[in-house]
């Protein structure tokens, strides 16, 4: 099976998972082929929102759900879930709307923001209107500078094809942290 097969395949699904588990750089391969136009382009960008909206929601139920739980507990006890709590006080509507573009903050925040008295719904509205604003940011960087990132990786990856093994590359990279953070979590729970 060809790599171009796979991704015509599993590509939008994979891009679904990569966004909730890796981010912005399996969104932004996801831009980079439907630039190769093997992937479309508004299913890419639906693919990286859901996926993003969907972790999120997840992580923020659980911090809602599991707040008593020694996991969320030692999740309190970090730095990052101070400040993400500051934030949130300071600019709440802002905070909820801008966590997943700041470094860091994108998967301890909704856990933070769940042991809050932030209403589900507002979160879930918040969450959604800024997962389509990431999935189409992050998915339009790479579709619209597709062409520069086949010129520098052709220049050094001179053989054909070196986009699809890059973003096939990601898709993995994107898999294996997404499992090792499973696994920890996983680790962690079970301690």
């Amino acid at each position: 099976m060809s790599i171009e097969t796979i991704i015509a395949k599993y590509g939008l699904a994979a891009l679904f998972l990569g966004a909730g588990l890796e981010g912005e750089t399996v969104v932004i391969a996801g831009g980079l082929l439907s630039h190769k136009g093997l992937l479309p382009l508004p299913g890419a960008m639906a693919a990286a929102a859901a996926g993003s909206f969907v972790a999120d929601q997840i992580f923020f139920s659980a911090g809602r759900y599991f707040r008593g739980k020694a996991w969320v507990k030692r999740q309190q006890k970090r730095p990052l879930f101070a400040r993400a709590l500051g934030l949130l006080e300071r600019y709440p509507i802002g905070f909820i709307f801008a966590f997943r573009f700041i470094y860091g903050f994108r998967t301890i925040s909704p856990i933070a923001i769940g042991t809050t008295r932030v209403e589900t719904r507002l979160f879930v509205l918040i969450n959604a209107i800024a997962a389509i604003v990431w999935g189409i940011a992050f998915t339009g960087i790479g579709y619209l500078f597709g062409h520069s990132f086949e010129k520098l990786i052709e220049r050094f990856m001179p053989h054909g094809h070196a986009v699809l093994y890059l973003a096939g590359g990601i898709v993995a990279i994107a898999a294996i942290v997404g499992g090792v953070h499973w696994w920890r979590s996983r680790a962690q729970r079970d301690a």
